[in-house]
């Protein structure tokens, strides 16, 4: 595996943290770590892009309908580029988690980045996530029959 490899899945891993936080969240974090100045490339706008299905889940593909997506764009001076998408209209959420893409990519904030905003926020989506199981757990009815002598 190359250096690009294990950066894209750190990415992805950052990425996938980030989406499920809210907006709020993101920025309250960032709050914590001396930013730099950065470039906005492409404002935050909003799309619709189209969601696929398939039969069977691995039949003939099928479109399912359209959902909205909000997407940002920023530079760094160091000159990472980070993208940010998100489902929703959420165009401050894109451009924090551009914001972020970016910083996670370099070496003076990427460290930062890691233990300040996107460690907390994983360990407070693993809890949520737990909080939730249990609550369906609590909820859950097992079901048996009985076999009757009739012959």
């Amino acid at each position: 595996m190359t250096q690009q490899d294990s950066q894209q899945i750190h990415r992805k891993a950052v990425m996938a943290v980030l989406v499920h936080a809210e907006a709020g969240e993101i920025a309250a974090r960032l709050r914590n770590i001396p930013l730099p100045a950065h470039e906005t490339l492409r404002e935050p706008e909003n799309g619709l892009v189209m969601l696929r299905g398939r039969v069977g889940g691995d039949g003939a593909p099928f479109n399912l309908g359209e959902a909205t997506v909000s997407r940002a764009a920023v530079r760094i001076p160091s000159g990472e580029v980070g993208f940010g998408y998100t489902l929703g209209r959420d165009g401050e959420k894109a451009r924090l988690i551009a914001l972020c893409d970016a910083l996670v990519q370099s070496r003076e904030y990427g460290v930062a980045v890691e233990r300040e905003v996107v460690a907390p926020l994983r360990e407070s989506l693993a809890a949520q996530r737990k909080q939730r199981a249990a609550e369906t757990a609590a909820t859950k009815v097992d079901f048996y029959t009985m076999v009757r002598g009739e012959g």
